[in-house]
């Protein structure tokens, strides 16, 4: 009898696949959009910064004039005992929030709404960043670190600047033992094992020394146990001309 594949051992919910929710420190999200942000602004003082497990980049915890505090994820610059402003009156420095109507062609901006009041949902990898192309009526043009040009509101809220920690998948990992100790913070799988090199009674692909040995296409109706490979493709292999 076969193994379960492991896209089957996953969605099965178990402890071992679990995100480890208890682990994470903050659910990160702008505070609500009151009247106070929509008409004016608040002022908010970086107290420390929060090294959380959910992400790679640094959190800061932020103090706000009315005695509220909370988290941003921090730009590049900003420093211990800085001021953050958040609010339609903010201006334009690095780790302010404001909503994207307010923000001038050719910013560079992060943690972007999809939907006005959301909390921030786009561009949080450290070291990236979008950047406000064109505004037309009530939408906003923003093209994401992909290179993908998307169109949101324009009172999506977002920060001014860069996420803290760019080039850290540059910095060479060494030895196996820190992969396993990176991925185990996040209880991600690792390492992962391609189909080819499994047996045939653990994947599909398994069993023919590093080859598939038979066509990768399957149905889109095929059962859990033989999914994988290219599901439902209308075509494979080098394109021709004809």
């Amino acid at each position: 009898m076969g193994k379960r594949l492991k896209q089957q051992r996953r969605g099965r919910g178990t402890p071992r696949y679990l995100s480890p929710k208890a682990r994470y420190k903050v659910n990160l999200c702008y505070r609500t959009y009151d009247d106070v942000e929509k008409t004016g602004v608040i002022r908010g003082q970086v107290l420390d910064f929060v090294d959380d497990p959910a992400r790679n980049a640094l959190l800061m915890e932020v103090k706000y004039d009315n005695n509220e505090s909370g988290f941003l994820l921090a730009p590049e610059g900003v420093c211990v005992g800085d001021y953050v402003e958040l609010g339609v009156q903010a201006k334009i420095a690095f780790g302010n929030v404001l909503p994207l109507y307010r923000i001038p062609e050719g910013t560079y901006v992060y943690d972007i709404e999809l939907r006005p009041g959301d909390g921030g949902k786009l561009v949080r990898a450290p070291g990236t960043y979008g950047i406000v192309i064109a505004r037309e009526g009530s939408v906003v043009s923003i093209k994401l670190p992909s290179r993908k040009i998307i169109e949101v509101s324009s009172e999506c809220r977002a920060q001014v600047g860069i996420v803290n920690g760019g080039g850290q998948n540059e910095k060479p990992l060494m030895k196996a033992g820190t992969a396993h100790y990176k991925h185990k913070a996040k209880n991600r799988q690792w390492p992962k094992l391609r189909g080819v090199k499994m047996s045939a009674y653990n994947h599909p692909h398994g069993g023919k020394q590093h080859h598939v040995g038979k066509p990768t296409t399957v149905a889109r109706g095929t059962p859990p146990g033989g999914k994988v490979g290219h599901i439902a493709a209308s075509r494979t292999g080098r394109r021709t001309k004809g």
